[in-house]
């Protein structure tokens, strides 16, 4: 699969070399910024200490920064099952939108077609496996909300490119806001760690309010209609048939 790809290098990486098999995920962001020139400044300036593999402008066009083989700093302190700070392990690419603090709105047509063609060829290049194609919020759910709940997690899936529960949405919503007893909401937790959220023990409030952040990123990811931090019987029954697909 051709694409064309412009060069547009930022110095902000690490100057080691990694392996390839040493690449095992790709993680989708929002840039967050009001412009896209503002963004395309912060991640090649090399005093922002941020940077991205890829970037895809609001038109589609793709520039990279940073050279696949090469860590780039987009993660920061992250989290995924038993892998901590991303950035070793991973492709970022950054898709330009201002994202949830600048009037958030959907990706462009262009946009999500240029994703899903350099996805494959990421995939494939790299044997990423689909359950490892993650957003920034998964990853670090208490500091990100990017991509996002606009972001077309279930288009994706249809092409491999990500996870999707294969559950009816009639079905869902009829048990949307329906309250969990004591043990389904234990369950739900445990299904969240399968799936490879990193999930801290309730007991204390701090790691309540950490966790609330992370079936926030849950919903922003699977159900995408409501994100609103309570578990309902939907949320359950969606993490039932994920955790399934991602062990």
């Amino acid at each position: 699969m051709r694409l064309k790809i412009f060069s547009n290098y930022s110095l902000n990486f690490d100057p080691i070399k990694r392996h390839k098999t040493e690449i095992k995920f790709l993680i989708f962001h929002y840039t967050g910024m009001k412009n896209e020139s503002n963004a395309i400044n912060k991640l090649t300036n090399f005093k922002s200490d941020v940077s991205c593999h890829y970037f895809i402008k609001t038109n589609g066009e793709i520039s990279v920064m940073v050279p696949d083989l090469y860590v780039a700093w987009h993660a920061g302190k992250s989290n995924w099952k038993n892998y901590k700070s991303l950035n070793k392990y991973s492709i970022g690419i950054e898709i330009n939108n201002p994202g949830h603090d600048f009037n958030y709105k959907k990706f462009s047509k262009n946009q999500i077609q240029s994703l899903i063609k350099l996805s494959k060829i990421l995939i494939k290049k790299y044997k990423i496996n689909s359950k490892n194609i993650l957003g920034h919020s998964d990853i670090a759910p208490e500091r990100k909300k990017d991509p996002g709940e606009k972001f077309p997690w279930k288009q994706l899936s249809k092409g491999g490119i990500g996870l999707w529960h294969s559950l009816s949405i009639h079905a869902l919503k009829k048990n949307r806001k329906v309250e969990l007893n004591k043990v389904d909401k234990k369950i739900f937790y445990l299904n969240l760690s399968k799936i490879g959220y990193v999930i801290k023990k309730t007991q204390n409030l701090n790691n309540r309010k950490f966790n609330n952040f992370i079936v926030k990123a849950f919903q922003r990811r699977f159900r995408q209609e409501l994100v609103n931090g309570k578990i309902d019987k939907e949320c359950f029954l969606i993490s039932n048939n994920l955790a399934k697909k991602f062990n």
